[in-house]
């Protein structure tokens, strides 16, 4: 019985603070994603809308937005890149699953090694 409760463990805190970190970013960044895919419709849309009123924008002035975002998804990237090693180093064992409470009941988390073997890939089961 008490195996059953290891993920309850008050060490495992900052592991599980930082993989709720990791679920966080990676939901911001399907999210911007998502962004990124539907704004050159609505740039195309803008230079149609342009071209029929033959107004042409001033000198360096010019929408940024998709630029923007691309350079947000870039961002995002490397914060969970990082995130992903903080929490591989984190975990006590590695090709096995850890335990860890996530707020609903146990969850698992592992660091399995990559046909490689030089790297490990994060598996979050939640």
């Amino acid at each position: 019985m008490a195996s059953n409760l290891d993920y309850l463990d008050p060490t495992l805190i900052p592991l599980e603070e930082k993989i709720t970190a990791y679920l966080e970013a990676e939901d911001d960044l399907r999210k911007a994603t998502v962004e990124a895919s539907s704004l050159p419709a609505t740039e195309a849309a803008d230079a149609h809308a342009a071209r029929q009123f033959e107004q042409r924008p001033a000198t360096g002035s010019f929408d940024q937005r998709a630029e923007e975002v691309e350079q947000r998804i870039q961002n995002m990237h490397t914060d969970l890149a990082e995130l992903r090693r903080e929490i591989i180093s984190l975990l006590p064992v590695r090709d096995e699953f850890v335990k860890v409470n996530l707020g609903y009941g146990p969850s698992r988390v592992g660091a399995f090694a990559t046909a490689g073997g030089t790297d490990y890939e994060l598996r979050i089961v939640h």
